[in-house]
C-alpha cells in the first residue's frame, strides 16, 4: 500500500517539475529588472591598491589616498542592469575611456562613458569600458599602486588593480 503511494507521488512530482521551471521544456525565462534602471548611488570607489578615484577640476583622473577628498565622490547611475555611468559630484565630469584605454574627464555623457559593473567573487566591483575593447579583451578601469590610472588595453579581471570598493559617503 505504501509502495504505490509513493510510487504516485514521485510520478506527480515528476509531471510538474518542468511547469515549475517555466516553460513545458524546462529552460529558464529571462529575468527582468527594470527597478534597477536609473538607480543612482553615492559612492567613493576605493582601489584594493589602496586608492580613492577622483576627478580633478581639470578632468585629470587619478588617485588619492585622502578618504574625505571633495572630488572623491562618485555618482554611479545606472544606465540599464549592469551598465552604469561614473560622474565626479564635485567636479560635474564623467569618468570615460578612449579607444587606446586612457581615462579622462568628460563634462558631457557620451558611449565613452559607459562601463559595465561586475561584482567579483572577492566582493569588489570590476567596472570594464561598454564601448572599446583591445584585441577582443575588455578594457579595466584601473589604479595602479602609486595612484595612476593604469591603461585599459593593459588590463585584466584578475588584476588587483581593476579592484573596487564603493564605500558609502558618509
Amino acid at each position: 500500500m505504501h509502495g504505490h503511494l509513493w510510487l504516485g507521488l514521485a510520478c506527480l512530482l515528476l509531471a510538474q517539475a518542468p511547469r515549475a521551471a517555466g516553460t513545458s521544456s524546462g529552460a529558464r525565462r529571462p529575468r527582468s529588472y527594470p527597478h534597477l534602471e536609473g538607480d543612482v548611488r553615492w559612492r567613493r570607489l576605493f582601489s584594493s591598491t589602496h586608492f580613492f578615484l577622483r576627478v580633478d577640476h581639470s578632468g585629470r583622473v587619478q588617485g588619492t589616498r585622502w578618504r574625505h577628498s571633495a572630488d572623491s565622490i562618485i555618482e554611479i547611475r545606472s544606465i540599464r542592469v549592469g551598465v552604469v555611468a561614473l560622474k565626479a559630484m564635485h567636479t560635474g565630469f564623467f569618468v570615460a575611456m578612449s579607444r587606446r584605454g586612457r581615462l579622462y574627464g568628460s563634462r558631457v555623457y557620451t558611449v565613452h562613458c559607459r562601463f559595465r559593473e561586475r561584482i567579483e567573487e572577492n566582493g569588489y566591483n570590476t567596472y570594464t569600458s561598454l564601448h572599446w575593447r583591445h584585441h577582443g579583451r575588455p578594457m579595466f578601469l584601473a589604479l595602479d599602486r602609486r595612484g595612476v590610472p593604469r591603461r585599459g588595453s593593459q588590463t585584466r579581471q584578475q588584476h588587483l588593480s581593476t579592484h573596487f570598493l564603493p564605500v558609502l559617503v558618509s
